[in-house]
């Protein structure tokens, strides 16, 4: 069985889409951090995303794994551990445009496509079942007013880089949160939209727990519908 979970920019798709598929059994599949990790690699590189013939040089030679220790999943981009740093700001200002990228999107969903043979999963993204998985068992699409979204994203970045307080103003979290919205549903190749199918929840007042638990619900009244 395949779900998809996606959303804009901190509705909670990540955390939300492991709960549930660690409260079902099912395999998670974060695929925002493989457009993350080859958008560190291209900064790494130094490559010009608007060179196209270089870009797809590093397509076809792109090295991206992932393993789970201790339970937790973590990304590798030729070797080296990138968990945390894909998290980081300089990747966060210019994931939306790399990820707009027709070819970007076509290889990151080809590998996509693979991963999901024969298991059951949750895959969190922004186009799993509108693009990617468009005949998924279930459909979820998480909303979140934008204030409550940019105050999340703040205290997330705030935590994870303490020594970048300077930088992580309120103003420039919700103008680099206000920018990737914008690109995410105006991009011409898999903007981010709700499958007609979708199910939808509104995150903004809800916890965690509460999503993951609506989730389910989602699920049992799919199950019945069928």
């Amino acid at each position: 069985m395949i779900i998809t979970i996606d959303g804009a920019v901190a509705t909670g798709k990540s955390s939300v889409a492991r709960g549930l598929a660690l409260s079902l059994g099912y395999i998670f599949f974060d695929t925002g951090a493989m457009y993350r990790s080859l958008t560190y690699g291209l900064i790494k590189k130094n490559i010009d995303i608007n060179n196209e013939k270089k870009l797809k040089a590093y397509l076809d030679t792109f090295d991206f794994d992932m393993k789970i220790k201790r339970g937790e999943k973590l990304y590798y981009v030729e070797g080296e551990d990138v968990t945390e740093i894909i998290r980081g700001l300089e990747v966060t200002q210019k994931v939306s445009d790399v990820a707009a990228i027709p070819i970007v999107r076509e290889k990151l969903v080809e590998i996509q496509k693979e991963l999901a043979t024969g298991v059951n999963a949750v895959f969190e993204g922004r186009d799993m079942g509108t693009v990617v998985f468009p005949k998924a068992d279930l459909k979820i699409f998480l909303t979140g007013r934008t204030e409550v979204r940019a105050e999340r994203r703040l205290k997330e970045l705030r935590e994870k880089f303490p020594e970048m307080a300077d930088e992580l103003t309120p103003e420039a979290v919700l103008e680099n949160l206000t920018k990737r919205d914008e690109i995410d549903t105006t991009r011409k190749v898999s903007p981010l939209k709700a499958a007609n199918d979708a199910y939808i929840i509104d995150t903004s007042d809800l916890s965690c727990e509460d999503v993951v638990n609506r989730a389910l619900e989602c699920k049992d009244r799919h199950k019945r519908s069928l």
